[in-house]
């Protein structure tokens, strides 16, 4: 059994701690399988990053941004990084997790399923799928 890092995992709570109101209402409808039954973490290390939801089990990042990720070089880097490592991302503004957490929820559904398309960048949705996306998740 592998030990944690303790800086990593210092980290990951204190990022916990600081979630957003959009952050909190997701991982309310994420969390102890609330959602199909898939099993969701927060804040998860992937390398020097940490995810905002992931489920390991399908291989599927969800990351929930406010304004100031607009047009981030910072996130397109991260993006490739985790990507490399075998993760699909799929990115939702806060305003729409607020507003209409239904359709996001259906969109992360949908990502679980392999139902979305391989690659979408619009104007409220962002998503890239990993190599073997639609394959891990029962």
């Amino acid at each position: 059994m592998r030990g944690p890092e303790i800086e990593t995992t210092r980290r990951a709570r204190r990022l916990r701690q600081s979630d957003n109101d959009a952050e909190t209402a997701l991982w309310m409808e994420l969390r102890d399988r609330r959602l199909n039954g898939h099993k969701f973490v927060r804040q998860f290390p992937i390398g020097s990053y940490f995810a905002d939801f992931a489920c390991r089990e399908c291989q599927l990042v969800v990351e929930v941004e406010g304004s100031q990720h607009a047009d981030s070089n910072y996130d397109r880097v991260r993006d490739r990084f985790i990507f490399s490592h075998g993760w699909s991302i799929l990115r939702f503004w806060n305003v729409d997790v607020l507003k209409d957490r239904e359709a996001v929820l259906e969109t992360i559904l949908a990502a679980l399923g392999g139902r979305l398309e391989r690659h979408i960048e619009t104007h409220d949705l962002r998503f890239i799928a990993a190599k073997g996306y639609g394959e891990t998740c029962p």
